[in-house]
């Protein structure tokens, strides 16, 4: 529900503005001076203020100034028994989102409040846009080729040159695409993209370059191109080695001529876009196999980007991790969650196949999976790393038999222990062990019974 502030000194103009908007589903509060306005500001959040220029103390125009200067502002009309231009001109120039003369038309407030309301919110989501696409666009680790990565970054994300990122799946190249421009000159304007591997072969010229209306069967209306929605801002072009030879072809000519000829169109629309490719190919190799265009391949291949794999850069897991967890307890509109050393050593023992994405799939399990855990540990896992990881340790970090199996033992027991809520008669007849038995190896391995 939409927080109205109503300011005037006058009591009977506060009470039935107040008692109109809470009619039309408002929550609407008053106060009485310019000061007053001010201390239920900083107190509460309000989406609107009402605000009468004539008042004891600090005037209108004061008032609309210092609030202004707030973090996160409502939006501001001003109310005015003398209205005059100079006095409206002035209180639009200081932020005012409009202006009402006395004596009020509630027809012309309503409308006006709803449209405040409306910006108030679109402003709002707009913020919140704005950092869904810095988190998009952020680089997270601290490993010696992450902090390369960032550099060359910063480096050439201010100039016009194509980039050709190439990386393993999951391994992050939408993430430094973004990154790029997020950095460069055109970061005001769109950055589109488009999955070339996603798109069927018959449709991705269509897709990149539009179409005209009847041109195909189901061409129902015109279509607007990839290329032509990234005019003045950024192409990204993700997998671009799974793109055909007939539409590489085009591609290349459009990169050439920064024009083409949307299908079965004659007009050519000319476009300023700056293209960003990836791939998770040898395109050299793609390319001696008659697979990708060498002509192609120079074009888009000017500034290279390496993203190595995650199972290079282990030491930026924990970081990852924590990230991860700290994004994905606020998407879930739940409190920050921990994650235990013991559990990061795991994570960090697993080859991470599927790379970062990998990683955020597991770390998005275990929070949905265990809504009340606050804190994360081995047992919280899923299998397949929770094994990999006891597997490594036992067959690479022991220097003898007897140090590996004491060890496997150990994290095999205290897994059971976990699945039994920390039970240990029921975790010894799961075990197959008398219970005076299980309690000796525990002992012998140093698990107190609180493990």
């Amino acid at each position: 529900m939409p927080n109205i502030l109503i300011v005037d000194d006058e009591a009977g103009i506060r009470d039935s503005l107040a008692g109109v908007l809470t009619d039309e589903g408002y929550s609407a509060s008053s106060a009485e001076s310019g000061e007053a306005c001010l201390e239920r500001l900083r107190k509460g959040a309000f989406d609107v203020v009402l605000l009468d220029i004539w008042l004891p103390g600090i005037d209108g125009l004061e008032t609309l100034e210092r609030i202004r200067q707030l973090d996160n502002p409502p939006e501001v009309i001003m109310i005015s028994g003398h209205g005059t231009i100079e006095t409206a001109v002035r209180a639009t120039k200081l932020g005012a989102y409009d202006f009402l003369e006395k004596p009020l038309s509630l027809d012309k407030t309503l409308i006006l409040v709803k449209n405040a309301v409306e910006s108030k919110k679109l402003e709002r989501e707009n913020v919140d846009l704005k950092k869904q696409l810095h988190a998009r666009s952020t680089i997270v680790g601290d490993s010696i080729p992450m902090k390369a990565l960032r550099q060359q970054i910063g480096l050439m994300a201010p100039t016009n040159g194509r980039v050709l990122i190439y990386g393993e799946s999951g391994s992050g190249k939408e993430l430094v695409a973004h990154a790029i421009h997020a950095q460069s000159l055109r970061k005001e304007q769109t950055f589109v993209e488009v999955n070339c591997a996603a798109i069927p072969e018959d449709l991705i010229e269509s897709e990149l370059f539009g179409h005209h209306k009847g041109s195909f069967s189901g061409a129902a209306t015109d279509k607007e191109g990839k290329f032509q929605k990234a005019n003045e801002g950024t192409l990204f072009l993700d997998e671009v080695g799974d793109m055909s030879l007939k539409t590489q072809s085009k591609v290349l000519r459009t990169l050439e001529e920064q024009r083409f000829i949307p299908v079965g169109s004659e007009e050519t629309i000319t476009v300023d876009v700056r293209v960003i490719a990836s791939t998770n190919k040898d395109l050299e190799e793609e390319i001696s196999k008659g697979n990708f265009r060498e002509d192609l391949f120079y074009r888009l291949n000017v500034i290279p980007f390496f993203v190595p794999p995650l199972r290079e850069r282990k030491e930026d897991i924990p970081l990852f991790a924590r990230y991860f967890l700290k994004e994905l307890a606020a998407t879930y509109g739940r409190r920050p969650r921990e994650i235990t050393d013991d559990a990061i050593e795991l994570l960090m023992r697993y080859s991470w196949p599927g790379n970062v994405r990998e990683l955020r799939n597991v770390i998005e399990r275990i929070v949905i999976m265990n809504p009340t855990t606050t804190r994360f540990d081995r047992k919280h896992l899923p299998p397949l790393v929770y094994r990999h990881g006891n597997r490594r340790a036992s067959g690479s970090e022991f220097s003898t038999l007897h140090q590996a199996r004491d060890a496997y033992e150990r994290d095999y027991i205290l897994k059971k222990l976990d699945e039994n809520h920390g039970n240990v008669s029921r975790t010894s007849e799961v075990l197959g062990l008398e219970r005076s038995h299980l309690y000796r190896k525990m002992k012998t391995l140093g698990i107190a019974t609180k493990e």
